[in-house]
C-alpha cells in the first residue's frame, strides 16, 4: 500500500488525509522531518503560505523537504502548498522551497471574503470539476518542461513539472476524488521507474 504523508502545521491537512484514504492509500500526517523517511510522496495542503512558512522553519523542515524533492518522489501542493512548491514567487526574493518550475502571484483571486466555487476542464478529465477558490494564488508563467493542465479566467490554476503537481484550488475540500488519483497515478509510475 503506499504512503502518502499531509504536511500536517497548518491548512487543510484532515481533508487531504481523507481523499488519499478514499483512494485506498495510506496517509500519514507529518508533524516531525523524521516522518518523511518511508514515504512515496508527500502533500503540502492549502492553508496561509506565510504562516506555514513560518512553522516549517520552526520545526526545521525546509531542508528535509527540500531533500525529499530530490529523490524523486512526487509532491502535490494545493493553494499555499503550491507556492511553497514555486520556484519564484511574486513580490518576494527568495522561493519557499524553489522546486517547481512555476513562478506564482499570491492571493490573485481576491481575499477570502471573495472565495468562489467554479467549474474547471483539466486535461485529461472527461468531465469538468467544481473545484473551491479560497484566497488562491495563480501560476504567472511556467517553465519550458512544465505541462499546463487548466486554466480559469486566463489564469493557470493547475499544472505539473516533472513529479511535482500543483493546484490554486482546493480539490481535497470536494468529494470529487480525481486529482487525488491524478496524483496516485503518478506515484505508481514513479514507483515502478524504481523497480524496473
Amino acid at each position: 500500500m503506499k504512503r502518502i504523508g499531509v504536511l500536517a502545521l497548518q491548512g487543510a491537512v484532515r481533508e487531504h488525509l481523507l481523499a488519499i484514504e478514499a483512494c485506498g492509500a495510506k496517509a500519514v500526517p507529518i508533524k516531525k522531518p523524521a516522518e518523511l523517511i518511508g514515504l512515496d510522496a508527500l502533500v503540502l495542503p492549502g492553508g496561509e503560505s506565510t504562516a506555514m512558512r513560518r512553522l516549517i522553519e520552526r520545526y526545521r523542515f525546509i531542508d528535509p523537504l527540500r531533500e525529499f524533492a530530490k529523490t524523486g518522489k512526487p509532491m502535490l501542493g494545493t493553494c499555499a502548498g503550491l507556492i511553497l512548491l514555486a520556484r519564484e514567487v511574486e513580490g518576494y526574493d527568495e522561493p519557499h522551497l524553489g522546486v517547481m518550475d512555476v513562478k506564482v502571484e499570491r492571493n490573485s483571486f481576491g481575499r477570502q471574503i471573495d472565495s468562489f466555487e467554479a467549474d474547471l476542464e483539466i486535461k485529461g478529465f472527461d468531465a469538468s470539476f467544481n473545484a473551491v477558490f479560497i484566497r488562491a494564488p495563480h501560476i504567472i508563467s511556467a517553465g519550458p518542461d512544465t505541462e499546463v493542465l487548466c486554466e480559469y479566467d486566463g489564469k493557470i490554476v493547475m499544472a505539473r513539472h516533472a513529479q511535482f503537481l500543483g493546484c490554486s484550488f482546493h480539490p481535497e475540500l470536494t468529494l470529487d476524488y480525481r486529482i487525488t488519483e491524478y496524483f496516485m497515478k503518478m506515484i505508481s509510475a514513479e514507483i515502478q521507474s524504481l523497480q524496473a
